[in-house]
């Protein structure tokens, strides 16, 4: 009887506890989880409800979904890099908990290896990676492709209160203020100046590399837009390629070392998290990782790796998600975030691509009362194909447009967006289109616009008013000069322009007029012709390789004492015809006739005639030249070519050019040789190298005027195109060999000393290097004195020994300013030389 009644009430316990179990009704969970300060989603991030183990991790868009009948009371959200954040929750219901988490400075536990204890168990994974990485390195196919679609999104944010307080920042705040765009739960506002989506193929090839993208469909809202064909270029899947394969990355114009790269272990701290996290259904390993000095460029975050034991891709990159933040030496930027979830491409060869890829960058103030900028970009990848190349034709150009991309079409985009807009992104177009038709804004729009471009657009005509609009000289005192362009709005073929200026010393107008004409944006061919009557100086027409499309430089030549730089009036007639043989190949005719009257003590003997002396003269040419450029991007706006981005590899540039005696007046015959290489390329963690390779020749006698004068600096101001510790007219070649060398080191001695890398000071070397003659015949053309026995200032060639100066420097004081201190180092015995000069100049670096 006792057994029976122990039995009935051990049964009665059972039945009860099992009902008591799963009797519990079901507590369902879902949400999302976003950045505090941006609103944007974070993925990966570790849900869980407390004191249990039942939790799973958010993807891609920040969302998450997870249940349990166990008795649970709170939700905890945690990831590297921002606060912990617990919610309460309800017992048995269904309910929707969002979390805002806030980034936070993290540093990972350091681990120490004592004798016979065990190494850092990342660094057994990190091997097998490194044994696995050539393998997986996408860049190793031979061919591939994909459909992308991708959003980027602009926005002020820190908006200071200074900044607040001008009229054009209250009006747009009013404006959006009802579609409650703060983000995150301060109800910090960011205000919406740009939003974008695109549709596009992608397309790269390996052997010759190529890559091409052809957009199908985009459209562009944004504050300052002009030209939706420029913009839609630039924010396709073509400039946001982000191989963590490789060993370093290019980003914002530095080269940052990659945590899965060759030298990993010099650079990074790793923590292995989790040996058996499971991603999709894959085992993984989860590790975090760290850079070891704050201050280099490098990456914190967390990376998922394949399992060893993983059937198709053992050791594979799965998932990433690193950081940079304001520690590192960078200028303006706050943080740079890149996120990126592969996608198995090719199960044949265990390849895996980037499927979904979000970056973020936050641009702090510039000026403590500014606002900074926050632009957050978003892509989608899918239907990879792998190993297929195209023929080589295909990849001619590298982004291209499909006639109606711009059109709108809103079934279009319902049909083929990879996912589909959140009612804030709804919002963001129309706010963008309220707060740009505010006539504040308009207004500081123009004005925004004419000092970037320099030209305030005025129907169909563009006014010029930028930096050369007024100048200050000896010779004409002051210079006032307008221009004017046409623009698409009148054709989309030709554009006219023309400049007239006006001295008030010399009383002189001059002026300039001409057209350039686009027969073909495919290959991009045109042709053009101005005419010009204006001054110049001598040092500025040497057949170098001189950047005289910096508008700013040129600009500052009309300051100051142009009496002392050999100045010259010229009346010129230029046309010239330019067209691509190939991508990357271009070749350019050129024919000028120009008119030459020196404004300084000049006379040269008559080829003709020994006893006749000149000063005036006339010359007719023919240039030929073919540009090597491999790798340069372009992107054509309604009527301009520009380069999106420059190549790594040489630019090689060769010319020639012919002189026309006795043509259409001209005074001499004479031939030009001239060959050039130019190069910019990174050396990883020791910075980055330019240099520049010139050789010339000139076979005729000539005067000096027509010569190579090589661009001496007598300022206090440091010229990256010119011999910095050379005086003004100091040598005059008629053949020479010239090498300009600068490298960066960037923060790589400083960051290294505990009180120089608050500074952010950066290093530098240069080394200029000059070998030259003059021959005889073209010597003794330009007589010591005249008939009168009044002495002439006259030009010298080099000797056996070469021009040489080299320095070093120190970059981003303050951010803007560089210091060069140059030693010259031959060609000392002149008392007027300096032997040791420090220069100064100001440039915008991130």
């Amino acid at each position: 009887m006792a057994l029976k009644t122990f039995t009935a009430a051990l049964l009665f316990l059972l039945v009860s506890g099992t009902h008591h179990l799963y009797g519990q009704a079901l507590t369902r969970v879902s949400g999302k989880v976003t950045d505090a300060e941006t609103g944007d989603a974070i993925p990966f991030v570790n849900i869980l409800f407390k004191g249990t183990t039942i939790g799973t991790t958010t993807d891609f868009e920040g969302n998450f979904s997870l249940q349990t009948q166990a008795p649970v009371d709170s939700l905890v959200a945690s990831y590297l890099g921002y606060q912990v954040l617990a919610k309460a929750v309800q017992q048995g219901k269904t309910q929707v908990i969002n979390f805002q988490l806030r980034p936070v400075a993290t540093v990972l536990q350091a681990v120490v290896v004592r004798p016979g204890d065990y190494e850092n168990p990342a660094w057994e994974i990190l091997r097998g990676v490194m044994a696995h990485k050539d393998r997986y390195n996408y860049d190793r196919l031979t061919a591939y492709q994909y459909e992308s679609y991708t959003k980027l999104e602009l926005a002020l944010d820190n908006i200071s209160d200074n900044f607040r307080q001008k009229k054009v920042i209250q009006q747009a705040l009013r404006a959006i203020d009802s579609a409650k765009t703060a983000q995150g739960d301060d109800g910090k506002p960011i205000l919406p100046v740009f939003f974008s989506e695109t549709i596009s193929d992608y397309f790269y090839r390996k052997s010759p590399e190529r890559k091409r993208e052809f957009i199908h469909k985009t459209q562009v809202s944004g504050i300052g837009v002009t030209d939706g064909s420029v913009v839609s270029q630039v924010i396709g899947s073509t400039f946001q390629q982000y191989n963590f394969y490789r060993n370093w990355l290019r980003i914002a114009g530095k080269d940052f070392i990659s945590p899965i790269a060759d030298g990993w272990k010099g650079f990074y701290e790793y923590e292995l998290k989790k040996s058996d996290d499971q991603l999709n259904g894959r085992r993984c390993f989860r590790i975090e990782f760290q850079p070891k000095r704050p201050q280099d460029l490098a990456f914190s975050g967390v990376m998922w790796i394949a399992d060893s034991l993983d059937a198709v891709s053992p050791y594979a990159l799965l998932q990433i998600d690193v950081s940079i933040n304001k520690t590192a030496n960078l200028n303006f930027i706050e943080k740079i975030k890149i996120q990126q979830e592969m996608a198995l491409a090719d199960s044949a060869t265990g390849i895996w691509l980037p499927a979904k890829n979000r970056i973020l960058v936050d641009i702090g103030d510039i000026k403590d009362d500014w606002a900074g900028l926050l632009a957050k970009s978003y892509s989608s990848n899918k239907n990879f194909k792998v190993n297929f190349p195209h023929p080589l034709k295909f990849y001619e150009d590298n982004v291209t447009l499909a006639e109606d991309a711009l059109q709108p079409d809103a079934r279009y985009w319902d049909k083929r967006r990879h996912d589909s807009l959140s009612i804030v992104e709804k919002q963001t177009y129309q706010m963008i289109d309220t707060i740009k038709n505010l006539p504040a804004v308009k207004s500081y729009v123009e004005i925004a616009d004419l000092l970037i471009n320099g030209f305030r657009r005025v129907g169909k005509i563009d006014l010029g008013l930028n930096s050369a609009t007024y100048a200050f000289n000896d010779l004409e005192g002051h210079r006032i000069r307008l221009q004017l362009n046409t623009n698409y709005l009148l054709s989309r073929k030709i554009i006219l322009h023309g400049a007239v200026a006006y001295g008030t010393v010399d009383r002189r107008w001059k002026f300039s007029t001409g057209f350039d004409y686009i027969l073909s944006r495919k290959p991009w061919t045109q042709f053009g012709f101005v005419h010009t009557e204006d001054y110049n100086q001598l040092a500025l027409v040497s057949e170098n390789f001189l950047d005289k499309n910096n508008a700013l430089f040129m600009a500052f030549t009309r300051w100051g004492s142009l009496s002392n730089r050999r100045p010259f009036f010229q009346i010129s007639n230029q046309a010239y015809f330019q067209t691509d043989i190939a991508r990357g190949f271009t070749q350019r005719i050129l024919f000028n006739r120009q008119f030459t009257d020196p404004l300084f003590d000049f006379e040269f003997i008559d080829l003709k005639n020994d006893a006749i002396r000149r000063r005036e003269f006339i010359t007719s040419e023919l240039a030929f030249e073919s540009r090597i450029a491999f790798g340069e991007q372009y992107i054509q706006s309604e009527n301009k070519r520009l380069i999106a981005n420059f190549t790594t590899k040489p630019i090689i540039t060769l010319r020639y050019v012919l002189g026309l005696d006795n043509v259409m007046g001209s005074d001499f015959g004479y031939q030009k040789f001239q060959a050039n290489v130019t190069q910019s390329f990174p050396l990883g963690a020791l910075g980055n190298t330019t240099y520049s390779a010139t050789l010339g020749y000139i076979s005729s006698r000539v005067p000096y005027p027509l010569l190579a004068v090589h661009l001496g600096n007598e300022t206090i101001f440091y010229n990256a195109q010119a011999f910095n510790m050379m005086r003004f007219f100091e040598f005059v070649s008629d053949r020479y060999a010239a090498l300009n060398f600068t490298h960066r080191f960037e923060g790589l001695m400083f960051n290294r000393i505990p009180l120089m890398r608050r500074l952010k000071w950066r290093t530098l070397a240069t080394a200029n290097v000059l070998y030259g003659s003059l021959s005889e015949t073209n010597r003794h053309l330009t007589p010591p004195q005249r008939l009168n026995g009044t002495p002439l200032p006259n030009v010298n060639g080099m000797g056996a020994m070469p021009y040489v100066e080299v320095g070093y420097g120190i970059e981003n004081i303050l951010r803007f300013i560089r210091v060069d201190f140059i030693h010259r180092l031959t060609y000392l015995d002149d008392p007027a030389t300096r032997r040791f000069g420090v220069k100064v100049s100001a440039q915008f670096r991130l």
